[in-house]
């Protein structure tokens, strides 16, 4: 496997690929193992849990997901997964590749851009069906460390065009070339986060003029570029104060790349409706 991957080290259940599936009989780590110790996780990986009878609660994001029959749910790199109460009832499988693996499919899934702000996906009975079939093939195939690459990125590709099709089911599906600006934007801000660059730096970093960003990043997301970036800002401010980082005001201000923490203060109050004080309040 590539040594740059991303994966946490030891996971893999493939010797040439990033990629692991658990179900309530298969894929468990040992007790005792650092992973199953940890309280929290930044997902440097995709996640993804798909129940097919039963229940299941995950923790993301300061957000308690409730899965249950036929509901997929997947989370995304950077997402800060809490662990300390696991819960999976019933049948489910669950998925964790990252984005070297993602790299070796054939094309892009849109869904993983989360446009419409839905990670649970409740599927149809023929859709969760052929979900059941692929996900137990590819464990069939990672119960040998040993398979083909080749015939698991081909399996990798069908359960993802699936999950895309049912991410957009009775929705427009976006324009491809938009989505990949889009796309390039986003990983753009996390790259360049704590940076604060300006909407023109980064429009001709992408190629693209300023107002076609702006209408991109508006359609896709609801949001200008500008306030994009500030809500992405203000999400990290909250999962490392949520997630244990306690620092002061003025010092996670400056980690974030304010230099006014003044102005950190009010942004994060216009975007959450509180302030840093009372969310730190409200997390003892």
């Amino acid at each position: 496997m590539n040594r740059s991957s991303s994966f946490p080290a030891g996971l893999s259940q493939n010797e040439h690929l990033p990629i692991r599936i658990v179900s309530p009989d298969f894929g468990h780590l040992p007790a005792g193992t650092g992973a199953e110790q940890m309280q929290t996780q930044r997902l440097s990986y995709y996640f993804f849990l798909f129940v097919y009878n039963g229940h299941s609660h995950v923790s993301a994001d300061l957000n308690n997901f409730e899965v249950g029959n036929n509901e997929l749910l997947f989370l995304l790199p950077q997402q800060i997964r809490d662990i300390t109460r696991p819960d999976h009832g019933g049948a489910y499988f669950k998925l964790g590749f990252d984005q070297e693996c993602l790299a070796r499919l054939p094309r892009s899934y849109p869904f993983l851009l989360d446009p419409l702000h839905q990670q649970k996906i409740k599927v149809t009975p023929d859709s969760a069906e052929r979900l059941k079939i692929i996900f137990s093939m590819l464990q069939g195939l990672l119960n040998k460390p040993d398979s083909d690459p080749r015939i698991i990125l081909a399996h990798l590709n069908s359960l993802m065009t699936e999950i895309d099709a049912a991410y957009f089911a009775g929705q427009k599906k976006p324009d491809d070339g938009r989505m990949s600006k889009f796309a390039s934007f986003k990983i753009f801000v996390e790259d360049h986060l704590s940076e604060h660059r300006s909407i023109k730096s980064i429009s001709e970093e992408l190629a693209v003029s300023s107002s076609s960003l702006h209408q991109i990043v508006k359609q896709q997301s609801g949001l200008s570029p500008k306030e994009f970036i500030n809500e992405r800002l203000i999400l990290e401010a909250k999962r490392r104060m949520h997630y244990g980082q306690r620092s002061s005001v003025k010092e996670l201000a400056f980690e974030l790349g304010f230099n006014d923490p003044d102005y950190f203060s009010r942004l994060f109050k216009q975007i959450t409706g509180q302030t840093v004080a009372t969310f730190f309040r409200d997390l003892s």
